[in-house]
């Protein structure tokens, strides 16, 4: 049956332009890369609906909070994509020419709307469905100045809306453009070929098939005949299980593994997964090796040498798809992947803690506000993660702002309410924030969250985050929370 959310859909879509010159140029390869991704299958992920204890209570949360203009701080504001690659690294996608003129701080200089806001919300954050905490935070995405706010500045765990702040961190360590690398190398004598995690958890079996065919040209190019088979994971440090165990919504987090380890021929969502994915990933590589006419023994765990001889590699897609992807899907394995390429960018090791020290610096680099933040994971499944609303919407607004085209990737990774990712099964049956809402979702047992932009009825791009936790359940939660975000829509 027809949606009837055709007509907001289409709504959406003009109001949607007029917010992407909030954002700056229209990024071309964006573009590219959306016409990509729909003919072909859809991405490794995971929605992080682990199981769990309820969260304990965070700080309780202030009173509501209206701002007018010249009201409380103004945050700052911040690209190709293609799909993953084998060898040389193509050049990155080059970036259209601005289609729209951005809306200045001027259009809307008043924001006469934000006392019956702060009524409206505050009435719609009294649903039971949210739990004993809720937080608030909703600011101008093209002026960072703060309309309404409830216990804005509290820590609360964020569940997978953290994923914004690993994005963010990411990006602007990175750069839109880097790639994450894989790499078959060989000692100067050729008898020892090494297969070299580069955190990639993206990599695919047919990537790794390209990249056994390249392998094996190269050693017959080279006269070499290997003996043995070895594959490091060196480039990551500390606990390889994440926190919670083992989980179906996240693999043994380790720098090799094909299809994030997923055992089911899935794409996102929970899977079960390999124990050891970068033994597996291997052993696959060997099966390739032996088709292409080179037998080698059974892979081994071991280092590269020191003097390394590149025989082949394969790379991913573009940050910037992988910070889409890793939003539209949450994939907790893509986000972990993330934290740590964080991590080795900022000279810190690449384990837990070391990433969870690397987004903070560098989210502290953008002056955004970081007063009981925790960051214990780049995927949110550690209850003991902290962040506020406002810290979310301030990097929200800051990946609106033209001065850090950088972080764009961060918006047009979002879910899209009623159409894609994890808002798909949301804002359908005629819910007139279809194509209006685009928000990244947090689910853990008896956390809910949203947090991510609206487009209001007068063209505005706000920028919002609501967060709960102590909820009865994700069936009352969610549609507490959506409704929220669809109240943004009117204004």
């Amino acid at each position: 049956m027809l949606r009837l959310a055709a007509g907001s859909a289409v709504a959406g879509v003009a109001l949607a332009a007029t917010a992407a010159g909030l954002a700056g140029p229209w990024d071309g390869g964006q573009r590219t890369a959306e016409r990509v991704r729909a003919a072909a299958p859809a991405a490794t992920g995971g929605a992080h609906h682990g199981p769990g204890t309820a969260a304990p209570g965070a700080a309780a949360p202030g009173p509501a909070t209206a701002h007018g203009p010249g009201h409380g701080p103004a945050p700052g504001r911040g690209t190709s994509a293609d799909r993953g690659s084998v060898g040389r690294a193509p050049a990155p996608a080059p970036s259209a020419p601005a289609v729209l003129a951005p809306l200045t701080a001027s259009a809307h200089p008043q924001h006469a709307h934000a006392p019956a806001l702060a009524r409206t919300l505050d009435q719609l954050l009294r649903a039971p469905g949210l739990g004993a905490a809720r937080t608030a935070s909703v600011v101008d995405a093209a002026t960072g100045r703060p309309l309404y706010g409830r216990g804005e500045a509290a820590p609360m765990a964020p569940a997978s809306t953290i994923k914004i702040a690993t994005a963010v961190a990411a990006l602007s360590a990175l750069g839109p453009d880097h790639r994450l690398t894989t790499a078959v190398v060989a000692g100067q004598d050729g008898r020892t070929v090494t297969l070299v995690g580069g955190g990639d958890p993206t990599l695919d079996r047919a990537r790794l098939k390209a990249l056994a065919a390249d392998t094996a040209k190269a050693l017959r190019a080279r006269g070499a005949a290997p003996t043995a088979l070895a594959y490091d994971t060196s480039l990551y440090s500390g606990p390889v299980r994440h926190r919670i165990g083992v989980n179906d919504n996240i693999a043994p987090v380790t720098a090799l593994m094909t299809d994030a380890g997923r055992l089911d021929g899935s794409t996102h969502g929970p899977a079960p997964r390999a124990a050891d994915p970068a033994r597996e990933a291997a052993r696959a590589f060997a099966g390739q090796l032996a088709a292409h006419g080179v037998q080698v023994p059974a892979p081994v765990p071991g280092r590269a040498p020191s003097r390394p001889v590149r025989l082949a590699v394969t790379r991913s897609a573009p940050l910037s798809a992988l910070v889409e992807r890793t939003l539209t899907h949450s994939d907790n394995d893509l986000a972990e992947a993330l934290a740590r390429a964080t991590a080795r960018a900022s000279r810190r090791p690449a384990s837990f803690d070391g990433a969870g020290a690397a987004v903070r610096d560098r989210l502290g680099k953008l002056g955004v506000p970081l007063d009981g933040a925790a960051f214990r994971d780049g995927s949110g499944l550690d209850r003991r993660d902290r962040v506020s609303a406002r810290l979310l919407t301030a990097l929200l607004a800051r990946a609106a702002d033209p001065a850090h085209p950088r972080l764009r990737p961060v918006l047009t990774g979002l879910p899209v309410g009623g159409f894609t990712g994890t808002l798909r099964e949301r804002y359908t049956d005629g819910s007139p924030a279809a194509g209006l809402v685009r928000a990244k979702t947090g689910t853990l047992s008896g956390v809910n969250a949203l947090a991510g932009t609206a487009v209001t009825r007068d063209g505005r791009l706000l920028a919002f985050a609501f967060l709960a936790s102590s909820t009865p359940s994700p069936y009352e939660a969610q549609p507490a929370l959506d409704a929220l975000a669809t109240a943004l829509t009117a204004g």
